[in-house]
């Protein structure tokens, strides 16, 4: 078996090396092949992958390379893992949103468009060389916005699923805090990507008892520490909201916060440096306690489980992953892309049904979905009133003011990146 990594310079790959490692039986990886276009860092993360593989045992043969072309020919399956950009770009989406008073966050708002706009061009020049080298091939999403690019590759036809690590980070502390094994646990897992909920927690699968009420009465505290949210708010709720709707419930807060203290982006460039200092060490053959801060945590495992099943080698029968709606959220279209349960197999990932949805959930996710449309239109087609649009459009900006002044800023910081700008 052949799996590509474009992005494979990534900081973060050793902690996909280890999983692949560490899970070679559910994934027998005979050649994995790190494709990216920095060549220093690639051959830093290169030599500490050979290095993981060979202590692990695992007798895969690990690939470098800056072609994409040669990287992802006769590959069963592409993960894509880009940050175009770098973090320099990250840094700017987390600043200037700022200076209106809008949340700066690479995901979501401002910042997230001006990703979006970046990455959507790009991925969907990577997904069609993938097509003309191998047309069988999965693509699996990890790039950010994932529910953004993922729609553009499947509305391009691709063979595509996306997948985000917030729900296997939810299954696993849940699993911990039941005393139960991860596997056990199901999550009835809803909504948009980095925009969800866990509408239940299911021990044994699909149908198995609930026990999100007793989970939040005994665990309530940890749970909202987790969040960075008030216990009182996520006891009204009666759901688990995922970290990112902080940015929605406390969205002045988080602006203060924003302000007061580094940006992620900072901390991460900061930790990316002193990892590739360690990387370059012949001595490191395993991933460092560092790399646990850097973020995307049970991502390994999540992207083993996804290749494993969508290759026919295995892998758990219900993943949550982004895939195309299909009538499962019937107030959005049949093409939106959603972040639900869905049994997944060689042929895709099919989404499980999803009860009706109070409307304190559906309505933000049918205004993010409306966004979405106009972020993926602005990606593919450019022009400053299509971005303009999308900022307006967007629950956390929505103000005509902001939207003009966000539109100028976002313009300004990517220039260098948008072929129309």
């Amino acid at each position: 078996m052949k799996l590509a990594v474009v992005g494979g310079g990534s900081t973060y790959t050793p902690e996909l090396i280890d999983g692949f490692a560490r899970l070679r039986d559910t994934l027998p990886i005979g050649e994995l092949v790190l494709v990216d276009p920095a060549a220093d860092r690639l051959e830093l993360v290169g030599g500490l992958a050979r290095r993981i593989f060979a202590k692990q045992g695992h007798p895969g043969r690990v690939v470098t390379t800056s072609d994409v072309d040669a990287g992802v020919a006769d590959a069963d399956a592409v993960l894509l893992q880009l940050r175009v950009g770098g973090q320099a770009a990250r840094q700017q989406d987390e600043t200037w949103p700022l200076e209106c008073g809008c949340v700066g966050q690479e995901t979501t708002g401002a910042g997230g468009l001006a990703k979006a706009l970046r990455t959507v061009p790009v991925v969907l020049d990577i997904a069609e060389r993938v097509r003309r080298t191998n047309p069988n091939a999965w693509i699996i999403d990890f790039t950010n916005p994932v529910g953004i690019v993922t729609r553009a590759l499947l509305q391009a036809g691709h063979k595509a699923v996306g997948l985000c690590n917030v729900a296997i980070g939810f299954q696993r502390k849940f699993a911990k805090l039941l005393d139960v094994a991860p596997g056990e646990v199901h999550l009835d897992h809803v909504g948009l990507n980095h925009l969800t909920w866990e509408t239940g927690v299911r021990i044994g699968g699909p149908g198995g008892d609930d026990v999100l009420p007793r989970l939040l009465e005994r665990h309530g505290d940890a749970v909202a520490e987790d969040l960075h949210m008030p216990r009182e708010l996520v006891d009204r709720l009666g759901v688990v909201p995922s970290y990112y709707l902080r940015y929605y419930y406390q969205h002045d807060a988080v602006v203060e916060e924003l302000r007061t203290k580094p940006s992620r982006a900072a901390e991460v460039a900061a930790m990316e440096r002193e990892l590739l200092a360690m990387y370059g060490d012949p001595a490191l053959d395993e991933k460092p306690e560092l790399l646990a801060r850097r973020g995307g945590a049970f991502y390994s495992e999540a992207a083993v489980d996804l290749a494993a099943s969508l290759l026919g080698n295995g892998g758990s029968p219900y993943q949550v992953v982004n895939t195309v709606n299909n009538g499962t959220l019937p107030f959005l279209p049949d093409d939106a892309v959603i972040e639900v349960q869905a049994a997944v197999d060689g042929s895709g990932a099919k989404p499980l049904a999803v009860p009706a949805l109070d409307p304190l959930y559906s309505g933000l996710i049918a205004n993010v979905t409306a966004y979405e449309d106009l972020a993926l239109d602005a990606a593919l087609r450019g022009g400053r009133d299509r971005v303009f649009k999308a900022l307006l459009a967007h629950p956390l900006i929505g103000q005509y003011a902001y939207a003009e002044r966000l539109t100028d800023s976002l313009l300004a910081h990517n220039r260098e990146h948008l072929a129309w700008a």
